[in-house]
């Protein structure tokens, strides 16, 4: 597993099987919220580097959406550091214990054991509250409940499968396992809004000044969808 540290308090852990696939580590007063799971095959490769690289336990596990590739080291890291919380959005919560069946599959499928994860905090005002030192997004499209995550202070957005990336340009994210891409590209405008200096993505490599894309990007998708008959507005 490879280690780089991209912002003063965010580090990318990721491996590699077909594809890239990264989780983050994300460095906090009580210990690290590690925002996704990753695939079980990093259980220890992120342990380790918690202990050895940080000196730090894993606190909070911050899911962007359930599925198998980001939830895989959950149990895990529960086995190491048993007093983590599970986080993921309520809407999310259903699909991944496999309770509700997730948008063009066939059957329900479960990646996270039922009452495991606890719906990410809300403000007194209904909003979604702050996870340690990152905001929280919903973005829904590639999943129902899909979140990414904002480093304030680092200008890092953590998007888990909103986008792929191909040398450092946005690109849509996996058609086969999204759920709604129509949904998945109106969800892009998170980065109009929060215009962050680094995003970064599950599969994929860093986009640095992604604001600045983001017209292309949409516009790209837009003529797809005219000539597919697919409507990105409601």
């Amino acid at each position: 597993m490879k280690a780089e540290r991209i912002s003063e308090h965010v580090w990318s852990l990721s491996t590699w099987m077909i594809i890239p696939i990264h989780v983050w580590a994300v460095v906090e007063q009580d210990g690290i919220t590690l925002v996704d799971a990753g695939i079980s095959m990093m259980t220890k490769g992120i342990a380790s580097f918690a202990e050895r690289t940080l000196g730090l336990p894993v606190r909070r596990i911050a899911l962007t959406h359930g599925h198998s590739d980001h939830t895989g080291a959950i149990q895990g890291l529960l086995a190491k550091y048993p007093g983590a919380d599970v986080l993921a959005h309520e809407i999310e919560i259903p699909y991944m214990e496999g309770r509700t069946i997730y948008p063009r599959r066939k059957r329900a499928q479960q990646s996270v054991e039922r009452g495991l994860a606890q719906p990410l905090p809300k403000t007194e005002s209904g909003e979604l509250a702050m996870v340690g030192g990152l905001s929280v997004h919903l973005t829904p499209g590639h999943s129902p409940g899909h979140v990414v995550y904002y480093h304030e202070a680092d200008g890092v957005l953590l998007t888990g499968d909103l986008f792929t990336s191909k040398r450092g340009k946005l690109k849509k994210p996996m058609p086969m396992f999204t759920g709604d891409m129509a949904e998945a590209i109106r969800s892009s405008e998170i980065v109009r809004k929060l215009r962050p200096r680094r995003l970064e993505v599950c599969h994929g490599n860093s986009v640095f000044r992604p604001a600045e894309q983001l017209d292309a990007y949409q516009s790209s998708w837009r003529s797809e969808a005219a000539n597919g008959g697919i409507t990105l507005t409601k």
